[in-house]
C-alpha cells in the first residue's frame, strides 16, 4: 500500500456520507422556507462539509498513531480507525499534512461565507474549527465533552452553519433538525467507543464508556437514539416539521432492536459488530428520510 493510499484510507471515505447528509438537512430547511439557494453556494456548502469531516478523520488518525493507541485498538468495521498508519508508518507525516491542508480549505470556504453572511458564520465556524483541532488531544479526556462534541460538530455547527451559509434563517425547524443530528451523532460515537474501551483507557482517554462502564453507556445509547425519534414525533405534532417527516420514523423498529440487543452484545464481538452496523444504517437512513420528508 502506497503512502497516498494510506492518506485516502485515513480520511475514512466510507464514513464521509454523514457530512453531506447533515448539510442536506440545512438545504432541506432552506427549500422549505422558500429560499432555494444558488447552485454555487450549495456546492460550496457540501464540499466544505465533506472536507471538514475528512479533516477530523485525518487528524484523529495521526494523533491516534502518534499516541500509540492504534497499536492497542481492536479494530472493527465501525470503530478503531482505518489501520492505515500501523501498516505504513512512513505515511504519518503525509496524513498530518493532508489533515492540516484539508482544514485550511474548510477555513477558506468559511471565510467566504463569513464575508457573505456575517457574524453568525463566525460563531459557528470558529466553534467547528476548535472542535476539529481539540477533539483527539483534549476533548477525549473529558467524558461529557467527549459525548457532546461530535454531535455539536455535525448538528448545530454543520446543520445550522449550512442553513446560514445558504441564506436561510434559523427557525424552529432548523433547530429541530440540528438537534436530531446532534443526538444521533453523539450516540454513534458513544456506541462505537464500546469496543475501544480497554485501548482508550490505556491511552489516557476518559469517555463515558470508561467512566460509567459499557452497560451503563449502552443505556445512554438507547436514550439518545430514542430521543432523536421522539423529537421528530414531537416536532410533527407541534407543526414544526411537516407530516412527511414521518418517513424518518421508519427507522424506529431497527432502533428499538439496537436498544434491546446492545447490552447482551457487549461481550460478544460478532453480535456487537452486527449492532454497530445496524446503528450506522439507522443513523444514515434517519437523516436521509428526514431530508426527503421535509423536502416533499
Amino acid at each position: 500500500m502506497s503512502e497516498s493510499v494510506a492518506v485516502v484510507r485515513s480520511s475514512r471515505p466510507n464514513f464521509l456520507i454523514l457530512a453531506p447528509l447533515c448539510a442536506g438537512l440545512g438545504l432541506a430547511v432552506a427549500w422549505q422556507q422558500g429560499l432555494p439557494p444558488s447552485l454555487f453556494h450549495t456546492l460550496l456548502v457540501f464540499i466544505g462539509a465533506v472536507l471538514a469531516h475528512a479533516a477530523v478523520n485525518l487528524l484523529n488518525e495521526y494523533e491516534d498513531f502518534v499516541s500509540g493507541l492504534d497499536m492497542m485498538t481492536r479494530r472493527t468495521p465501525f470503530s478503531g480507525g482505518s489501520g492505515s498508519l500501523p501498516e505504513i508508518p512512513s505515511a504519518a507525516r503525509s496524513v498530518l499534512v493532508a489533515g492540516i491542508g484539508t482544514l485550511a480549505l474548510v477555513v477558506a470556504i468559511g471565510l467566504y461565507f463569513l464575508w457573505l453572511r456575517g457574524l453568525p458564520m463566525l460563531v459557528l465556524g470558529a466553534t467547528g474549527v476548535l472542535l476539529v483541532i481539540t477533539y483527539t488531544r483534549w476533548i477525549t479526556r473529558s467524558p461529557l465533552l467527549c459525548l457532546l462534541a461530535p454531535g455539536m460538530g455535525f448538528g448545530p455547527v454543520m446543520v445550522l452553519g449550512s442553513v446560514i451559509a445558504l441564506g436561510a434563517r434559523l427557525d424552529a425547524m432548523a433547530l429541530v433538525c440540528a438537534t436530531v443530528a446532534m443526538l444521533l451523532v453523539s450516540e454513534l460515537l458513544l456506541i462505537n467507543q464500546i469496543p475501544d474501551e480497554e485501548a482508550d483507557r490505556k491511552a489516557g482517554r476518559r469517555h463515558l464508556v470508561i467512566t460509567l462502564g459499557a452497560r451503563s453507556a449502552s443505556r445512554l445509547v438507547a436514550d439518545l437514539l430514542l430521543a432523536s425519534h421522539g423529537l421528530i414525533v414531537l416536532a410533527m405534532l407541534t407543526g414544526v416539521l411537516p407530516l412527511g417527516s414521518a418517513l424518518a420514523l421508519l427507522t424506529l423498529p431497527p432502533a428499538l432492536w439496537i436498544t434491546r440487543r446492545l447490552p447482551n452484545a457487549i461481550d460478544h464481538p460478532e453480535d456487537l459488530n452486527r449492532v454497530l452496523g445496524t446503528n450506522v444504517a439507522v443513523l444514515l437512513a434517519t437523516l436521509a428520510l428526514l431530508i426527503l420528508g421535509i423536502s416533499l
